[in-house]
């Protein structure tokens, strides 16, 4: 019991980190990024799913849609259809130059975690008196999640040489680190599920979530009005 109690002091520390830090792409990941010619394949995969798995807003998102995931065969749906989403945004966002304000977008992708917590306990058939489809919606907040990924791409002046098989690369990459990120949230969900006091776990992790995805949703829609100021 001590150690799920440190496991969930854990994931509200993941929580509340600051989650202005979601997209930050360092330095050295900056001048690579602009300064590289033709196709790189295996570093645009690194970087790819390096972005992911310090993603804090799409892990959030992506641990509440898995959290009350029984079977092995949902999981692998839900997983695809929120993959399929952010893959077809992410390629379209950058090789089509679609520019969508990063800050509006990101507002977005916070409120995905805000329905997803809300969801997880209840509140829509409770309070609003009606369900919402749960495959269309990680879909369709999929296609959100990924022009959140474009965004941060378009922010750099990329090469036209090899760009078609770099972003192909950085979404193979992405696809990994969400891989690796599912592991062990599905580890985590597997050892809450365990205990006896499971479903206070769960009411406390979601509303963490849905706390998290407020704080996001605020501080992106501060930085959009400030920014137009």
């Amino acid at each position: 019991m001590r150690t799920l109690h440190f496991i969930l002091v854990g994931l509200l520390l993941m929580v509340i980190t600051p989650l202005a830090l979601a997209h930050g792409v360092a330095d050295g990941d900056r001048a690579f990024l602009e300064n590289s010619k033709g196709l790189q394949i295996i570093p645009y995969i690194y970087l790819g799913a390096k972005h992911m798995v310090t993603g804090y807003d799409h892990l959030l998102f992506l641990f509440g849609v898995i959290f009350f995931l029984y079977r092995l065969k949902d999981v692998g749906i839900y997983v695809t259809l929120f993959a399929v989403g952010h893959s077809i945004t992410l390629l379209l966002g950058v090789l089509s130059g679609i520019h969508i304000n990063a800050y509006i977008i990101d507002a977005i992708i916070g409120l995905s975690v805000v329905y997803k917590g809300l969801d997880n306990i209840g509140f829509f058939p409770r309070f609003c008196g009606f369900n919402i489809n749960n495959k269309a919606a990680v879909l369709v907040f999929g296609l959100f999640h990924g022009f959140g990924l474009a965004t941060k791409l378009q922010d750099f002046t990329l090469s036209d040489d090899g760009l078609v098989g770099n972003i192909i690369s950085f979404n193979i990459g992405v696809e990994m680190g969400q891989m690796i990120a599912l592991f062990g949230m599905l580890m985590l969900v597997i050892l809450l599920r365990k205990s006896s006091a499971f479903m206070r776990y769960a009411f406390v992790s979601n509303l963490a979530l849905v706390s998290a995805g407020l704080m996001l949703t605020i501080f992106q829609l501060s930085g959009y009005m400030w920014g137009t100021v």
